[in-house]
């Protein structure tokens, strides 16, 4: 499976695994069958009503077609702006969207994406996404490139660690990205390894962000590294700062 490097402008560098070609199919099939399954419970649900009553109101018709059709014209773009880059399909395959600077994308680039769906998935079957993510080397369809994003896969467990953001322990070549770490306490270095032990062999992604959310309120570093490099840099860097101080 391929990976990119990215070089952020905290000087940390990170390395991802790209959601390879057949997780991304298999997440766009569970996509379309949700949006299936949307479809048919509502043609069921107004099939028990007297069609003479639905046509006779065009009120109700317009609701009716709103209900339904929403959902095919922005899940994408809701989905991934609400569940921090995933759609369901994304979330059942463990992958989500990635800014290619390691951080979280935009609300414009999440519409990027959106709009060039239509070029994307809308011809031939989705044939023009598929080649180019095949081409591209960095798991980008024409919406990607346009936005500066890509997908990656969310490892599982212990892989996750070691492949999204450096050790814990610090090298004495090592350059400090934020030296605000000095001022967390070793009881709380010690409460953030555990956390982040748990947090990341059980996936659980808010609470990751929530001890992220805490470190920067006690540390008052200002950063938009994704949670889990920044948890693993800070402790990097106080191990560093603890060792030379």
């Amino acid at each position: 499976m391929s990976t990119i490097r990215i070089h952020t402008t905290q000087n940390v560098t990170l390395e991802y695994q790209v959601a390879s070609l057949g997780e991304r199919i298999v997440a766009a099939i569970i996509d379309n069958l949700i949006l299936f399954a949307w479809l048919v419970a509502w043609v069921l649900v107004f099939s028990a009503v007297r069609s003479e009553d639905v046509g006779h109101n065009e009120l109700v018709l317009g609701i009716v077609i709103f209900i339904v059709g929403i959902p095919y014209v922005f899940y994408h773009l809701l989905c991934e702006i609400f569940f921090n880059g995933q759609s369901l399909g994304k979330k059942a395959r463990h992958i989500k969207v990635m800014r290619l600077d390691g951080t979280a994308p935009r609300v414009g680039d999440y519409l990027m994406r959106w709009l060039l769906r239509i070029i994307d998935t809308g011809f031939m079957g989705g044939l023009v996404a598929i080649i180019t993510i095949a081409a591209s080397g960095r798991g980008q369809r024409l919406g990607d490139m346009a936005a500066g994003t890509t997908v990656i896969r969310l490892l599982p467990r212990a892989q996750q660690a070691t492949l999204l953001a450096p050790e814990t322990s610090a090298p004495q070549a090592y350059q400090v990205v934020f030296p605000e770490a000095a001022r967390l306490a070793d009881h709380d270095v010690a409460t953030i390894r555990q956390i982040l032990h748990q947090a990341t062999s059980r996936e659980n992604y808010m609470l990751l962000n929530e001890v992220a959310n805490k470190v920067k309120a006690l540390t008052g570093i200002q950063t938009t590294l994704q949670d889990l490099p920044f948890l693993h840099t800070v402790l990097r860097d106080h191990a560093y700062l603890a060792a030379n101080s």
